[in-house]
């Protein structure tokens, strides 16, 4: 039984040692170099790994996404008729919760402008409201997006969420489907995009959906943070939005194209915070033990948790 690591842009080697410890009764292998007969092979842990790779293998019982989204294996390409799992981990959920509340919280208590005053020597003190003031709103209620709207809760934020289907969260209002998404956006200060992307989803934030946001907020604007994925943008409106006044500010962590290019008018705005893809960065440790039980419970007859419907894309 092998076991195949196919990552695009990352080291294997963090990952076939964790995988080796947690699976030592599996061989561990590495595409390209270390993959070996591909008729043994029947579980592949992905990250961005050409379609033409995973139909390669007769053997392949289960493809594991090593992201938090899964567009990566989805997108434009067919797969093998085999099960594909989304991680879902505690881990990674606790760092996506980190970096969102840490940006709103950077934004509510309007960490960019003293950070500006600071290189001026300017001691100017700014009204701050109180956190029952703002209205937080977040796109996309799954795990991540309910594990977030509770914490922002907890800081006492007014919070509401919207999702495709109708959720249920306590001290969220929710909202669903294509008829109460403009309620949504016309009551939301601070938008968290947290949406997988599907064809619905795909360039769906540009300069007309951020024009519905609140404009009567008490930080005089709205505020954009987007860590889901980076195609739902699109980033010639995210400019256009920073700099006409539509957006007051953003915190972008995915984009378009990754890297973001040298040349983008995002890295030089001020109104823009930029971070490279880490606000969930895939940790193998923690991710390693998820797949090594999601395995082991396989192979004794369980079912799989967390299973992605591809119709659906998520």
């Amino acid at each position: 039984m092998a076991l195949l690591i196919a990552v695009k842009g990352w080291d294997p080697a963090p990952w076939a040692e964790r995988m080796k410890e947690r699976l030592p009764e599996h061989e561990i292998r590495t595409w390209p170099d270390a993959m070996g007969d591909p008729r043994d092979i029947e579980y592949v842990l992905t990250w961005k790994a050409p379609g033409e790779l995973l139909n390669s293998l007769p053997g392949l019982k289960v493809i594991f996404s090593l992201g938090a989204g899964v567009d990566h294996i989805l997108k434009g390409q067919s797969l093998p008729d085999v099960p594909v799992v989304r991680v879902v981990d505690p881990d990674l959920t606790a760092r996506m919760t980190e970096w969102i509340t840490l940006q709103v919280l950077l934004h509510h208590r309007k960490l960019p402008t003293y950070a500006e005053q600071q290189t001026k020597r300017l001691w100017k003190e700014h009204t701050q409201p109180g956190t029952a003031e703002v209205r937080v709103g977040i796109l996309g209620l799954g795990v991540l997006g309910k594990d977030a709207a509770e914490m922002l809760v907890r800081f006492g934020f007014n919070v509401a969420g919207w999702a495709r289907s109708k959720k249920a969260i306590e001290g969220v209002e929710c909202f669903a489907g294509a008829a109460e998404l403009d309620a949504f956006l016309a009551r939301t200060d601070i938008l968290v995009n947290l949406l997988p992307l599907t064809p619905d989803t795909t360039h769906l934030i540009d300069h007309a959906f951020l024009s519905k946001l609140a404009r009567d907020g008490v930080h005089g604007g709205p505020i954009f943070i987007n860590a889901g994925r980076g195609a739902t943008q699109v980033e010639g409106d995210i400019v256009r939005a920073l700099t006409d006044g539509t957006l007051k500010a953003a915190s972008l962590d995915v984009f378009e194209t990754e890297p973001l290019a040298s040349d983008s008018p995002l890295w030089n705005l001020p109104n823009a915070i930029i971070t490279p893809h880490i606000a969930a960065d895939s940790d193998p440790a923690a991710l390693s033990t998820y797949v090594a039980g999601q395995i082991r419970a396989f192979e004794a007859g369980k079912p799989l948790e967390n299973l992605v419907d591809l119709k659906a894309g998520y």
